[in-house]
């Protein structure tokens, strides 16, 4: 076994029960979408190989997310079924071994890790990112909110954009579904990048902005999140 009930914790979690029909890049994605609410992923770890189908790594930054995540995600609707969480026994290298690729892994994620260290060196205006291991978007969220809040009064339906392309209706759903109240996610298919979210009433849809503000469902795309104008 790759995991053992006994392991202490880590950075890296082991995720099982997943839905095998979920393609490979849509699973890493919506993992990645859920789960950065913690703290900064690393890495997403998905084979679709007989072995391994069902079953996901995910490395955090820190310990912290991967602690968070471990007790706040047990037993989550993923994809209509619900997923079982542990640490990993050791970090995702673990299947890079069992494949008999981990000196080519290794080589790929030192060069990887070279590589975002650069970038982040760059990126002057990276910052955000950094302080983002305790909430996803960090304080550019709380900067972006202030214009569009103002443009609606307050209801129990919430604008999203600046999402990327690739996002799914199921994405959202995820993600808006963990607060009270939440009804649904309504996507409009000629214009991609923007949603619309409904809560029982303000209450509940104002907890969910404030929450989920500049999450950022890609390093590049931080949620920019209103009040639907009606």
């Amino acid at each position: 076994m790759i995991i053992s009930g006994d392991v202490p914790p880590n950075q890296s979690i082991y995720i099982k029960n997943l839905n095998e029909k979920v393609k490979k890049e849509e699973l890493k994605r919506s993992l990645y979408c859920l789960f950065s609410q913690f703290g900064r992923i690393l890495d997403v770890v998905a084979l679709k190989t007989p072995k391994l189908r069902g079953q996901a790594w995910i490395c955090f930054s820190e310990i912290t997310a991967a602690s968070n995540a471990v007790r706040q995600m047990q037993n989550f609707p993923f994809y209509d079924k619900p997923i079982r969480i542990q640490y990993a026994k050791t970090k995702s290298d673990c299947i890079a071994k069992a494949e008999g690729t981990y000196e080519k892994k290794k080589k790929q994620d030192e060069k990887a890790e070279k590589k975002r260290r650069t970038e982040e060196a760059q990126q002057t205006g990276a910052a955000p990112n950094g302080t983002a291991s305790q909430t996803n978007g960090g304080p550019s969220g709380g900067h972006r909110k202030t214009g569009p809040q103002e443009a609606a009064a307050p209801n129990s339906i919430l604008f999203v954009c600046n999402l990327p392309h690739e996002t799914t209706s199921i994405m959202l759903q995820m993600l808006f579904q963990q607060y009270p109240g939440f009804r649904e996610v309504r996507m409009i298919e000629a214009k991609p990048g923007i949603a619309f979210v409904e809560f029982d009433d303000e209450d509940a849809s104002t907890i969910a902005m404030q929450a989920l503000q500049g999450f950022k469902i890609t390093p590049q795309n931080p949620m920019e999140i209103s009040y639907a104008k009606k």
